[in-house]
């Protein structure tokens, strides 16, 4: 495969010669031979988890340790980090036991607090020109932690205000400060219409740049749905620019990825920033995304799942179908985890907004195992092998490297007579049961060339085909 241009997180074009040996150092990046993945400690990589709803930081209550050993033991290698510029209040958006509500007195937030009574959380106010160094300690301490489990943490900056009573309780909030900064509606905080608040926002994230620089599990997004709340493109564009120039000095395998959120479902980059390497979307199904894009040459990720009931499908056909499409980053956001439940273990049921639990990280497991059973770096989207097949009113995703690897991905039906066009060879088929891990069926077929119908066993919801050439 020919060694592309692309861009880097740091901001800045670069050719990279040969393959990815020798670039083992330095933080999680785009791969330099298929910058639709990662590489990541030396090795090709894609990101995946079920992880919780952001709060193990910022919420004093949440034990972290045991919420990564269950990701490690899933096999997954993510979680997403909300930074405590923004929290969440009981209630917020019908969550129970939402991680990213902590209880009265267990927020810990990067400011320090004053001795200034009147904070409108029932604690004193904040004085944004002192940063908590219990809070550093505390997030550098989880980035260690998730290092030594091989989980890469998202760690993200920002995110916009869907609600007063989410502003009102926030330390940029000129009530809940004795710094005078932040007498302005929510929905003008993350625009470049204050200079005081922007001036904060750098600082911050220069902050952050500087506390987490020796960590490579690690990459920066701007904004948190910053299509909500009155964010706007200049003022990310500006948070972009404050990362790039907080690491300027580094050498270029050691600066950090960045990656910015784009929309909720789909949506065309039309002027994508070039500092930026990692495209986000939420609840990005059915994927077609990932073809929208496919002329960015960068990674595209499903970011947050939700809002389709607490049920275990919806989320395991949205990993599957997005991941065989050609993407990068299946971030399924699982609302078990809980202050009290670190392990996972708390039942979800509505009106909570999404799903998760044992049973789903399970399923999503034997897709990360499926997939990185795959030399997935030299595959790519294919549209062109299934001709035929697809059982009804289902579909069908493919992602296959020519005459040598195809990993397919059919949700809906029973049973299907797939029909391939395929080039000559002797291949081995392997049916998987994505809710079980089992090989429901194998065979060997020596094939001439052209069309070849494989029959799959009888199943129910989905199915997943390992199509391999023996030589």
């Amino acid at each position: 495969m020919k060694t592309p241009t692309f861009v880097l997180g740091a901001g800045l074009a670069l050719m990279l010669l040969g393959s990815g040996a020798g670039l083992a150092a330095g933080p999680i990046r785009l791969h330099p031979d298929n910058p639709r993945y990662f590489l990541f400690e030396g090795k090709p990589a894609f990101l995946m988890t079920s992880g919780e709803h952001y709060g193990a930081v910022l919420n004093l209550d949440f034990d972290y340790v045991p919420y990564l050993d269950e990701l490690r033991a899933r096999g997954f290698n993510l979680t997403r980090l909300f930074s405590g510029t923004y929290r969440e209040v009981p209630g917020s958006f019908q969550i129970a036991a939402n991680t990213l509500a902590p209880a009265p007195g267990r927020y810990l937030a990067p400011w320090r607090r004053s001795g200034a009574e009147g904070a409108a959380d029932g604690g004193t106010r904040f004085d944004l020109n002192a940063w908590d160094e219990a809070y550093f300690r505390r997030l550098k301490d989880f980035c260690a932690e998730a290092a030594r489990r091989g989980i890469v943490v998202e760690f993200v900056l920002f995110c916009p205000f869907y609600e007063d009573n989410l502003w009102d309780v926030n330390p940029m909030n000129a009530r809940n400060n004795v710094n005078a900064v932040g007498a302005v509606p929510r929905t003008e905080v993350y625009t470049l219409k204050h200079p005081a608040l922007v001036a904060l926002h750098e600082a911050f994230t220069r902050k952050a740049v500087h506390e987490l620089k020796d960590f490579d599990n690690l990459y920066f997004e701007i904004c948190n749905e910053p299509y909500f709340g009155g964010v706007t493109l200049d003022w990310q564009a500006r948070i972009a620019e404050a990362i790039v120039a907080a690491e300027a000095e580094r050498p270029l395998r050691a600066r950090h990825m960045i990656a910015q959120n784009i929309a909720n479902g789909r949506a065309k980059v039309e002027r994508p920033n070039p500092a930026v390497s990692l495209f986000n979307f939420h609840y990005a199904t059915p994927p077609d995304v990932i073809a929208r894009n496919a002329g960015l040459d960068r990674a595209i990720g499903d970011d947050e799942t939700g809002f389709r009931g607490t049920g275990d499908r919806p989320y395991r056909v949205e990993g599957w179908a997005f991941l065989l499409a050609g993407g990068s980053v299946y971030s399924n956001l699982d609302y078990s985890f809980t202050a009290t439940r670190e392990d996972g273990s708390a039942p979800v049921t509505a009106p909570t907004p999404g799903g998760g639990g044992p049973a789903l990280r399970k399923q999503l497991a034997i897709l990360k195992a499926f997939l990185a059973g795959f030399d997935f770096l030299m595959m790519a989207p294919d549209h062109r092998t299934i001709v035929g097949g697809v059982p009804e009113g289902g579909s069908a995703h493919v992602l296959s490297r020519s005459g040598s690897a195809y990993a397919i991905y059919l949700n809906g039906g029973t049973r299907a007579n797939l029909v391939l066009e395929l080039p000559a060879g002797r291949y081995r088929a392997e049916w998987l049961n994505p809710r079980t891990g089992a090989i429901d069926k194998s065979e060997d077929r020596n094939h001439e060339g052209g069309r070849a119908t494989l029959a799959s066993p009888a199943y129910e919801e989905d199915i997943a085909l390992r199509l391999v050439a023996r030589h």
